[in-house]
């Protein structure tokens, strides 16, 4: 379902487990650093509602969305780290850059999470342009953080 008619700071209930013994590492792109502060941001809070320990939440950049997957890699694993949360944004341009950032980003942070069998989650914006990014970062179409939080907690308790 397109963003633009989904707010995606809401979700259903199904699958919501108890987290407080949960660990969860946050991978956040620098790049697009405004748009990538406010996933991180909807993220931790959301965790935090749904009853993560602060102490049990980090957070490890890296440079752009490119570099997510490895550093999901790292993180994922280590045995402590029950889910990965991969933040970032990448705007489309003028060239067929955005093609391959994007298609290289979710096989990357897909194969993460098969070969380490735990929840590494794809919170990454790929919006046409700066205001749909906005939009999507707690502006009117909710905070994609958000999601990738449930989306989380959610795999968690599958």
């Amino acid at each position: 379902m397109a963003t633009s008619l989904k707010n995606l700071s809401q979700h259903t209930q199904e699958n919501i487990q108890d987290i407080s013994d949960k660990t969860f590492a946050l991978v956040v792109a620098e790049w697009n650093d405004e748009i990538t502060s406010s996933l991180y941001s909807g993220a931790v809070e959301t965790l935090l509602r749904y009853g993560a320990k602060k102490e049990n939440i980090y957070r490890k950049n890296v440079p752009g969305s490119f570099e997510l997957s490895l550093g999901a890699q790292w993180l994922a694993k280590l045995e402590e780290i029950d889910a990965v949360i991969c933040l970032g944004c990448v705007i489309q341009g003028e060239t067929r850059h955005f093609d391959f950032i994007c298609d290289a980003v979710a096989n990357g942070i897909t194969q993460v999470g098969l070969k380490y069998d735990k929840p590494v989650i794809f919170g990454v914006l790929t919006p046409e342009n700066q205001q749909q990014a906005l939009d999507r970062a707690g502006g009117k179409h909710g905070n994609k953080g958000d999601e990738a939080a449930i989306t989380a907690i959610k795999m968690l308790g599958f």
